[in-house]
This record gives structure tokens, C-alpha cells and sequence, in this order.
């Protein structure tokens, strides 16, 4: 057995080193030619290549990491990818930030284009928009620059990965606007479309007027904001009705009143008329289940559109469409149909709080507003990136029936969401709530650039307008394609925007619309047939639990729509990493903390052991002290490792279980199996946290008490000892007990379990087998090393009493024990003696509480 052992071990320079190692050796790979049933297969988040890592993507991605480790060492091929998300909005914007410019379809491409890398810092244009004038560039000048950066924020993430020890296989790494990943998604969405499954429509869409861009349900998030309610007098067939809105600017947009058809109030209104206040336009009075008889006066108008309710009302009560807000956020120019061209040029062009502030100006002046408006809190709705109210604006869009329009297809996402496996359990409702709360299809279309293209084109007819309902397609074979710069089948490029041609679909896919597929892509579907049979569906998908309602739900989708199965067959759900105040950590509400400077300050060991404290869906308070917890325990094993490497020293053979005699190395060896049990259980049942609570606790028992106890002994030196007997037997229970417990803490502690074991092995203690109950001698006593700790620790506070050194040597000492203590306490008793430095050792059983006490009867001071 070699032994490389080093006179001076620290934790220093581990992470960079043993990462080198690991690359260079293909620690990590995948064995393509593993059997389904001996492959393991993972799908984690790609993270978003031009966002900021913080300290909770760092514990979510070790949870991961410790199953991935957990299920090599029990001989699974772990397939383990990598992925970034680099298409999309947050790109976009980044990109816009740092090298100032912003996209303009328009203008030509210019090969000449140049930027200075160099001129913004390296965490320039991560906060958002900013005021600065940017650069107007072609869109392929605008991609280019977006390839760029992410190639380089991409290296970045790549960097801190390895830093934390994920094991990863970096041969496999993906990218959500690369070239398999845009294939895939458009094939994907061709078959959705040959399926009926995805389909155009033109109708009301949440809109991000800042980003120019349609929003779907998912992405949306309520934020508290101050308004006001306006009661407002519409004139109804029998005297004035009062109306409480938040939105007076929308009078002109008014379609309807609605009321609850149990209120009594205005049961003999429905059916009739009402006008609306300034515009003078006849609205019908209508019953609809969700009017709020509370809110307000029970009665409310009905906008095109305000909000969400109002699409609902609108739909379903077949009213028409008076739109007067637009892309940019104006008031349109123009009055809708039916209202009044001179009543409507008040609000013409206007901002939508301009807009208000006159309406009301006029309501005021014109005696139909009643009372003084009143402040309120309310939630807005709001893009989840976005920094304005979103808009709700009419635009032909396309959608992915998901279940929101169909009930069967939302049953059958019920049921997969039920055979799905969770960890925890629990987690399976907020699936279930998502499902249950649609209220529409999914709406994947972006009005952006950098993103995988909608792959279709539209005929033109004679007079140049575009053919919707006759979508034209790419060949599978030829994908990927970019509809703006190649022509479909049958066309040439000259017939580009002529009569008679074709135009490109403008949009871009949401990035979700991709990042759905990350099983497909990772997993060869069309590409790799083999490797697909190997490794689809996956075992395991990993996440925190905010993006249910997008990753999870949306693979669950496409796979369920395409491969008539689950992606994955478990999921395991990590909680947020939470400040002391329990609020969620992000760099938005300036709480996060920098995972590179933790690592740094305590090494990555100390920070995946305070990840594996989180348990699984639970949220966890983040406290950099904890770090110094795990780095002491980082250093407690490389100082345990090297004193007992050099107790091995002594001995002129490597030792075996066979010598392993000596009572209280049976019972170590016991109390240690029965720390493997619960560990191997709890990891097999995905609960790295009870695993790590077994490990740790047996390891400093094994430290603190063990250690101490048997090193005399372990020596083998009769000047030392006396006799020399039972050396063999510490020494083998020894080496054996460190070879567990660096396989145990490996898959939590990676760099340090690593350099113990290169000591003496070879091969990586990360491809050793997860050790089992085979390994260890049978006969021994758990309870023996537990009495004899405890007898330990009471002469340790009998010499802390009396203000003695633990060198101190004691004459005589009486110990009071439990029952059943004294037999066992015999059994190790010359090795109690020669830890605590005891001459004369007597023990009766004790008749209060069956505490160990200790009793000094006769000092003798070194």
C-alpha cells in the first residue's frame, strides 16, 4: 500500500488541485457503455448564463452533487450533464447593459462592428436597465455580442462549478442556444404543431411594455403597489350607478358592467343599459360569477383590458374589443370603435398615468366623480424581470396546449404529476395547485431576438399580406433553421416580403419553450438513439421549488406530449437559502452573498457541508459563521487521517479485520456500522441530512473519545503501555474505521476525503464502492465504546473541577454508573485508565438517575 502521507496536511490549494486531477483522470465520465439499469441519469437547471450566482444556487447544486456522488460509489454510471441558459430575455438585457447598445432589426448588419470588451467591469449590466443612450446595431450584430458575452459568463459559472466539487461531466455541457438545443426545440415544436398541439391565435396578452414582448402565466408575480379606488358615475336607465375602479384611465375601453347574479342590488339591471361617463358609449349590464359583491359596490366595468378577470369576462361573456393601450405603454392615437374621436383626444398618445390623471381631472370637473379618490395597496401584476406593470394588449402570439383550456390533457398532467416520485413528498401539492390554476394555454412566443426562432415562414398572398392559417415549415433533416436570413422549402430568397413570396415569422421561443426539452437534448432524442435507450427517462431531476410552475411543469409537458412518459422518474426539490430575517436571498433586495468569497474565506468542504444541512424543501437561514463549523470539521479530518496513518507506520504489515480483537475496537467498529445503516438509508431515501447528522456525529465520537481512549494502546510501546498487547488490534480497527468514513463523508466533503485517501490508494476514493456492512468484523458491543465515552468525559470534568490538566495523572478514581455500565466499562477498562491517567479505577452502579459520575480520591500531578 503506498503511503504519501504528508508531514504538514492542509486544506490550502485542494480545490484547485484535486479539480485538476479529477479532469485529467475523466474521474467523472460517463461509461457509454453501461446498461440502462446500471446507469444513473441527472437533470439539474442550466443556469442563467447572464444572472449571478449566490449562495443558494450554490447549496441547491450540492444536494445534487451529493446524490450524483452517492449513486457512483454504489456502482451506477452517473450520467450528469451540465447545461447554461444563455438564450432569452436576462441575455438580452445584460448585453444591452454592458456594451450599450440595444437591438434594431431594421439596420443592416455591419462586419465591422466593433466593441470594447474591456470597458465595463466584469459584473457590468447584471443590475438592469439603465438610462444611459444605447447604440442602436443590426440583429445579427446584436446576437453576436450576446454570443459573446455569454461564452464568457459561461466560463465564469464553469469555474466556480468546479471550485464547489460538483462532479460533473463536463464533456457533456450544453447551451440553451446551441446548435443541438436549438434543434431540438424546433423539432419539438414542428411535431406540437403537426399534432394540433401548438397553434396561433390572436388575442389578449400580458405585455411587457418596457421589453416589447409578450409574458406568459408562468413568469408572472405579484407586487404590491399604491393606487387608489375612483367612484365613478355611469348613467344607468333608472339614475346614476357607482362603479369602484382603480383604472379610471380605461373608461374609454369600457365594454360591460358586470355584478354578481345572487346580488340582489341590481338584479333588475341585468339585461339592461348603462353609459359610460365622459365617452358617452352604451355598455350592456351582465352577470358573471366573479363579481365581487364585497368590492367596492358590487359592481364593476369590464376593460379591453385591465386585467386578467377582464380577459376571463370578456371571453366568456362574448364582449367586444375596445383596445386603447398599445405595445409601447401610450395610450393609442386613435379612439377605438364607437367612442367618441373628440372625448378620446384627451387621453390620445398619452403615458397610461397621464391618461389618469386627466380622466380624473375631468371626472372631477364634471361632477361624476364621487368623493375623493382613496389610497389602497394593491398586488400588481408584473413580469418577474420586469420593472413596469404589465400591459394587456391584443397580438397574434403562439401557444402549447398545457391543460388550462382542456380538461382532459389537465387530467392526464394531474396523473403524471402523481406518478411522478417527490422529495420531499409534500412538494407534489404545489404541482398540483399550479395545474389546477390555469387559466390559459402556454403562451411561447418572445417579440425578442436572442432566443431559438419560431421555424416557420407565411406564404404571402397578391396583395402582400401574410397567410397565418397556411404556416410554412422546415424538413426535420435541415434543422435548425433561422426563418430572418434562410428561405423555406419551394422559396428563394428574392421572394422575401414580394406578393406572392413569404415573410419569416418574427418571434423567438420563450426560453423555457427550451429549456423544457433539457431531457431530450442531454439525452441524444433523434440524435442518439443508443444513448437515449441508456439514459431516457431520466432518474433524477433536480430543483428548487419556485420554478415548479416552469422547468418542472413544462418538461413534464413536453415529454408527456412527445415521448408519452414522465422526463424523469424523481424529482427532488431544494428550499430557498433565506438571510436571518427569513427573507429569500437575490441580489435584487441586496441580500446575497457571493459564493466565491465563501468558498475562498472557509473552502468549498466547509460550504457543501453547510449545504447538506438544508433539508430537502425546507428553506434555511444562511450564517457565514456556520462555515467555521465546516472547515473545522474539514480539518479535523486531514489531522485524524495523518495520526492515524502515522500510528500505521508502526505496524509491519498492513493490518486485517481478522486482527481486530479488543472489545472496544469491536464495539467502535459496531457503533460505526450502525452510523453506516442509518446513512446508506437515509441517502438511498434522497435525505442527505439525516445521512450527513449519523456520519458526523460517529465522527466525533470517533475523534473525541475513541481516539483518546485506544491511541496508548495503539502505540504498542511497553514503556508506553506496559505490554504492547492489543497494538494489531487498535491498528486494523483504525485503519479500517478511517477507510469508512472517508467513503462516507465523500460525497459531502469531496476535496478533503480525496487527499486523505490519495495517501495510501491509488484510484480516487470517489469511484471506491460505498462501503457495507460486510466490511466489519461481527461481535462487537456499540454500547461499549458508548459507556466507556461517557466515563471518559466525566474524569475530564472531574479534572476541570479540580483545575487539572487533562495531562494530569490521578491516583484513584471512583466512578458511579449506570446499570449494565460496569461490565462493560471492564471490557476497556486499561484503556479508560491510560486516557484518563488513573492508577486505581473502582466503578459501583449508581441509584439516582443513572447519570456516570466521577469521584477523585487521590491526586498524583505530573
Amino acid at each position: 500500500m503506498p503511503d504519501h502521507t504528508p508531514d504538514k496536511p492542509t486544506l490550502d490549494g485542494l480545490e484547485e488541485t484535486w479539480s485538476e486531477r479529477w479532469e485529467q483522470c475523466g474521474t467523472y465520465r460517463f461509461d457509454h457503455a453501461a446498461g440502462r439499469d446500471e446507469v444513473y441519469s441527472i437533470d439539474t437547471p442550466p443556469p442563467t448564463a447572464s444572472g449571478e450566482l449566490h449562495v443558494g444556487h450554490v447549496f441547491s447544486y450540492t444536494h445534487t452533487d451529493i446524490v450524483a456522488r452517492y449513486q457512483r460509489m454504489r456502482g451506477r454510471a452517473v450520467f450528469y450533464p451540465m447545461g447554461w441558459d444563455d438564450n432569452g430575455l436576462p441575455t438580452e438585457r445584460r448585453v444591452e447593459n454592458y456594451y450599450g447598445v440595444r437591438c434594431d432589426p431594421s439596420l443592416p448588419y455591419d462586419p465591422e462592428f466593433v466593441v470594447d470588451d474591456q470597458a465595463a467591469p466584469p459584473d457590468a449590466g447584471r443590475r438592469g436597465s439603465t438610462s444611459t443612450p444605447k447604440r442602436p446595431v443590426s440583429r445579427k450584430n446584436f446576437i453576436e455580442l450576446c454570443e459573446r458575452l455569454t461564452a464568457r459568463d459561461e466560463q465564469t459559472f464553469e469555474e466556480l462549478w468546479r471550485r464547489l466539487g460538483l462532479s460533473v461531466d463536463w464533456s457533456l455541457t450544453y447551451t440553451t442556444i446551441g446548435e443541438t438545443a436549438r434543434t431540438v426545440s424546433q423539432r419539438a415544436f414542428l411535431r406540437n404543431l403537426a399534432r394540433g398541439e401548438a397553434y396561433q391565435a390572436e388575442a389578449p396578452t400580458l405585455w411587457d411594455v418596457t421589453f416589447q414582448t409578450a409574458v406568459a402565466q408562468a413568469e408572472l408575480e405579484d407586487r404590491e403597489r399604491p393606487g387608489a379606488f375612483h367612484r365613478i358615475a355611469f348613467a344607468g336607465p333608472d339614475g346614476e350607478i357607482h362603479v369602484d375602479t382603480t383604472r379610471p384611465e380605461l373608461l374609454p375601453a369600457c365594454v360591460a358592467l358586470v355584478v354578481h347574479p345572487d346580488d340582489e342590488r341590481y338584479t333588475a339591471l341585468l339585461g339592461r343599459q348603462a353609459r359610460t361617463p365622459l365617452f358617452d358609449v352604451a355598455v350592456p349590464i351582465m352577470a358573471h360569477r366573479l363579481a365581487d359583491r364585497d368590492k367596492g359596490t358590487g359592481i364593476a366595468m369590464v376593460c379591453t383590458f385591465g386585467d386578467v378577470t377582464d380577459v376571463t369576462w370578456w371571453r366568456e361573456l362574448d364582449l367586444p374589443v375596445r383596445a386603447v393601450i398599445g405595445r409601447d405603454g401610450r395610450m393609442l392615437p386613435e379612439a377605438p370603435d364607437g367612442v367618441p374621436a373628440e372625448a378620446y383626444r384627451v387621453v390620445a398618445g398619452s403615458t397610461v398615468a397621464q391618461a389618469r390623471r386627466r380622466v380624473v381631472e375631468r371626472l372631477r370637473e364634471t361632477g361624476l366623480l364621487v368623493g375623493e379618490p382613496r389610497p389602497i395597496t394593491h398586488p400588481v401584476k408584473f413580469y418577474e424581470k420586469g420593472d413596469r406593470p404589465l400591459e394587456i394588449v391584443t397580438s397574434r402570439q403562439w401557444y402549447i396546449g398545457n391543460g388550462g383550456r382542456d380538461s382532459g390533457l389537465r387530467r392526464q398532467m394531474l396523473d403524471r404529476g402523481r406518478e411522478l416520485a417527490w422529495v420531499p413528498d409534500y412538494m407534489r401539492h404545489r404541482y398540483e395547485h399550479w395545474v389546477g390554476g390555469l387559466t390559459g394555454d402556454w403562451l411561447i412566443s418572445r417579440q425578442r431576438y436572442f432566443g431559438v426562432p419560431i421555424p416557420v415562414w407565411y406564404p404571402l398572398d397578391a396583395d402582400g399580406c401574410p397567410r397565418y392559417d397556411e404556416p410554412l415549415s422546415p424538413a426535420e433533416a435541415d434543422l435548425p433553421v433561422d426563418p430572418a436570413s434562410e428561405a423555406p422549402p419551394g422559396y428563394d430568397e428574392s421572394q422575401r416580403g414580394t406578393p406572392g413570396g413569404f415573410v419569416a415569422d418574427p418571434d423567438v421561443m420563450d426560453t423555457w419553450a427550451t429549456s423544457s426539452l433539457t431531457p431530450q437534448i442531454v439525452c441524444g432524442w433523434e440524435r442518439d438513439p443508443d444513448l437515449f435507450a441508456r439514459t431516457f427517462p431520466m432518474d433524477l431531476h433536480a430543483q428548487a421549488h419556485e420554478i415548479i410552475r416552469t422547468w418542472l411543469f413544462s418538461c413534464v409537458l413536453r415529454a408527456h406530449l412527445e415521448n408519452g412518459s414522465l422526463p424523469w422518474r424523481r424529482v427532488a426539490i431544494s428550499g430557498f437559502v433565506v438571510d436571518p430575517d427569513r427573507k429569500k436571498m437575490g441580489k435584487s433586495v441586496g441580500n446575497a452573498t457571493t459564493p466565491v468569497g465563501v468558498i475562498e474565506r472557509y473552502g468549498a468542504d466547509a460550504v457543501r457541508w453547510r449545504a447538506a444541512g438544508a433539508r430537502p424543501g425546507r428553506d434555511t437561514p444562511f450564517d457565514e459563521a456556520q462555515m467555521k463549523v465546516g472547515r473545522r470539521l474539514a480539518m479535523k479530518v486531514l489531522n485524524a487521517g495523518r495520526f492515524i496513518r502515522g500510528l500505521a507506520d508502526r505496524g509491519a504489515t498492513p493490518p486485517g479485520t481478522a486482527e481486530i480483537t479488543d472489545p472496544l475496537d469491536l464495539s467502535m467498529l459496531a457503533a460505526l456500522g450502525e452510523a453506516m445503516r442509518v446513512a446508506t438509508e437515509a441517502l438511498d431515501g434522497y435525505d442527505y441530512t439525516t445521512a450527513l447528522e449519523a456520519i458526523e456525529r460517529f465522527f466525533w465520537t470517533f475523534c473525541d473519545d475513541y481516539l483518546e481512549l485506544v491511541k496508548e494502546r495503539a502505540y504498542g510501546d511497553e514503556e508506553r503501555d506496559g505490554s504492547g498487547e492489543g497494538a494489531a488490534s487498535a491498528r486494523a480497527a483504525l485503519d479500517l474505521a478511517l477507510s469508512i468514513q472517508l467513503r462516507l463523508l465523500a460525497p459531502f466533503m469531496p476535496f478533503v476525503t480525496e487527499e486523505v485517501w490519495s495517501w495510501t490508494h491509488d484510484g480516487s476514493v470517489h469511484r471506491a464502492e460505498w462501503p457495507t456492512q460486510d466490511e466489519l468484523p461481527a461481535g462487537g458491543d456499540p454500547q461499549v465504546l458508548s459507556a466507556v465515552g461517557a466515563a471518559l468525559s466525566a474524569v475530564r470534568g472531574l479534572k476541570n473541577a479540580h483545575r487539572l490538566s487533562m495531562r494530569a495523572s490521578l491516583g484513584h478514581v471512583s466512578l458511579r454508573l449506570p446499570d449494565g455500565h460496569v461490565d462493560r466499562i471492564r471490557l476497556a477498562q486499561r484503556d479508560l485508565r491510560a486516557a484518563g491517567r488513573i492508577g486505581e479505577l473502582t466503578m459501583t452502579v449508581a441509584d439516582d438517575d443513572g447519570e456516570t459520575r466521577a469521584e477523585l480520591h487521590e491526586e498524583v500531578r505530573d
